[in-house]
């Protein structure tokens, strides 16, 4: 009775996704000497099959959650976030949110400039935002995306789009302190403190 259990256990069923990234974030998949897939193949129990010609990636794995948390990191690397950052979508509560640009304008130039309104004069709107919301920000193609905890990236979401619809930075940046000051106390009162 016994071995037939295990049989069951080594049968148990794979389940697989097959995704696309661009060519130019399949080296930071792999990483150097392959230390990237690796690493994230161990944590995940999990394997990536990358062909570098086209960007096409199979993930295959028997833990459906494992897979599907494997697969939010390599649409965040795809997105142009640092390996390291992605990785932060492995833990529980921590999600991937992504806004195209496409959304408010097809023409090139205009999603330029509206890049620029996130990003900011070197850095400074896309880092007060990241500042006041704990999320990480990637502004890659004709994206813009996000990594942190649900809560988070509810608000941070929420700014991005507030600037890509043309609202004050000010005004943003004020909105977001207000919502972390909820937050803050919402999780003061959780706590019983």
């Amino acid at each position: 009775m016994g071995e037939s259990d295990n049989i069951v256990e080594q049968n148990k069923e794979e389940y697989s996704y097959d995704l696309r990234i661009t060519k130019d974030r399949i080296a930071v998949l792999i990483g150097a000497k392959g230390e990237t897939k690796n690493d994230l193949e161990k944590e995940t129990s999990c394997k990536i099959n990358i062909d570098s010609k086209e960007g096409d990636v199979t993930l295959t794995g028997k833990d459906a959650i494992n897979l599907f948390a494997l697969r939010e990191v390599i649409k965040a690397i795809s997105r142009g976030f640092n390996p390291e950052i992605a990785k932060q979508l492995l833990k529980q509560d921590y999600i991937l949110e992504v806004v195209s640009l496409n959304d408010y304008s097809k023409e090139k130039s205009h999603q330029q400039r509206l890049k620029g309104r996130v990003i900011g004069a070197d850095g400074k709107s896309r880092n007060t935002i990241e500042g006041l919301t704990d999320c990480s920000i990637s502004v890659y193609g004709k994206t813009i995306s996000m990594i942190g905890n649900v809560e988070d990236v509810s608000a941070c979401k929420r700014a991005v789009e507030s600037l890509l619809g043309g609202s004050p930075h000010a005004n943003v940046y004020k909105w977001l302190e207000r919502q972390k000051k909820i937050m803050k106390q919402r999780s003061v009162e959780e706590s019983g403190f």
